[in-house]
């Protein structure tokens, strides 16, 4: 009986640690993606700093930052790039 337990500890403490390591990759990396601005046929990777353009456009045009960009409507997502060309890299605010 006890070597049924200790085969039953040590499924159930393989099982968790498999699923902490798969949340810790899903949870711990950011995941970066490439977005394609129609409008100036470029692309731009869409990380931390992206993020914070897109923060700081939503908050100066009374938009929700909550939502996904790629969620948005097309002509919001116009609306960002047309206001996102118009602030280099460099301004941040």
């Amino acid at each position: 009986m006890d070597h049924k337990k200790s085969g039953w500890l040590s499924s159930a403490l393989l099982s968790a640690a498999m699923m902490s390591s798969v949340f810790g990759i899903a949870c711990g990396h950011p995941h970066y993606y490439r977005v394609y601005d129609p409008y100036y046929n470029d692309y731009h990777v869409w990380n931390h700093d992206e993020v914070v353009y897109y923060n700081q456009w939503a908050t100066e045009t009374h938009h929700d930052s909550h939502v996904d960009f790629r969620k948005l409507p097309p002509d919001e997502q116009k609306q960002y790039w047309t206001w996102r060309h118009s602030h280099g890299d460099n301004d941040h605010h």
